[in-house]
């Protein structure tokens, strides 16, 4: 078995549940704003639990979300907020590297409601100028279609970084993109684009499982982060939802969730983490697990 890199966890439902408040469209960025404290916090904790990485909560700092509620000036300040947190706990912690967040332009899970490429890698230009020098990876998450993927990829790569991408896959499927785009139909953009790693996250285990018997044969780094929700529902799916509308699995602990790592990593998964409803205790079962 080669060996692991034990990603994070969750970062913006961890802040969420830390902070006892309920949620918001703004979902972490709330938390954020109201507690900025909590941010080191999260990272300090999956550092002592075993993580390799921080991801920075930027994952809904983009400015056509904030200017919904009419804060997109302040994506700058709270770029800074995210990024200078991660940063502290890595240089507390003497290791580690930061990721920079780039999550899904509009809404998680839906690639239709997302700007094309060209337009999509513009838009994303402004997140990547703001981190490139202070991140030591660009995490592009949750990406949902072909050309959701490009978008993002198109504005990260050739800044001086990695890049790794990570696509999200159907409940019930994981050899489809929630798009319903096959997960094979991203090989002409992998050989275009040459990200540095290819991950699945934020879909149930069982069907990450399914998608990186895909995903391996294409000749990158590949791993996983997966989610603990019991499914995408439709009500999340609606326009500007919260997060509360999504139930967390109560069959999916420390234990159980190393058990499918274990599956991912003898399949040639190297880089392997958690996502939403994955916390510090199942980081430290996969550290204990992959020691």
């Amino acid at each position: 078995m080669s060996e692991i890199t034990i990603l994070d966890g969750s970062i913006g439902q961890e802040l969420l549940k830390r902070s006892g408040d309920r949620a918001t469209p703004l979902w972490s960025t709330q938390v954020m704003i109201d507690q900025p404290g909590l941010m080191r916090e999260v990272h300090d904790a999956y550092f002592a639990a075993g993580a390799e990485i921080a991801t920075t909560n930027t994952y809904a700092v983009l400015r056509d979300r904030l200017a919904r509620v009419g804060l997109e000036d302040q994506a700058a300040t709270l770029t800074d907020l995210a990024v200078n947190a991660a940063r502290a706990a890595r240089d507390s912690h003497g290791s580690g590297r930061v990721a920079g967040s780039l999550g899904p332009l509009m809404a998680s899970y839906r690639p239709d409601t997302c700007p094309a490429a060209a337009e999509a890698a513009g838009l994303y230009a402004e997140p990547v100028g703001l981190m490139k020098d202070r991140v030591d990876l660009f995490l592009i998450e949750t990406m949902s279609s072909v050309d959701q993927a490009d978008g993002a990829l198109r504005a990260a790569l050739g800044q001086g970084v990695p890049v790794w991408l990570s696509v999200s896959v159907e409940d019930t499927d994981g050899t489809k993109l929630r798009s319903g785009e096959a997960l094979g139909d991203l090989a002409e953009l992998l050989e275009r684009s040459a990200p540095d790693a290819l991950l699945i996250n934020c879909s149930r285990p069982e069907a990450v499982s399914a998608g990186l018997e895909v995903i391996r044969d294409f000749g990158l780094p590949f791993g996983a982060f997966a989610n603990g929700f019991t499914e995408i529902s439709a009500g999340f799916l609606a326009e500007f939802p919260t997060v509360d509308v999504l139930r967390q699995r109560h069959d999916l602990g420390p234990a159980e969730y190393a058990d499918f790592a274990e599956r991912w990593a003898k399949l040639g998964a190297t880089l392997i983490g958690g996502c939403c409803e994955v916390g510090p205790a199942h980081i430290a079962e996969l550290k204990r697990r992959f020691s």
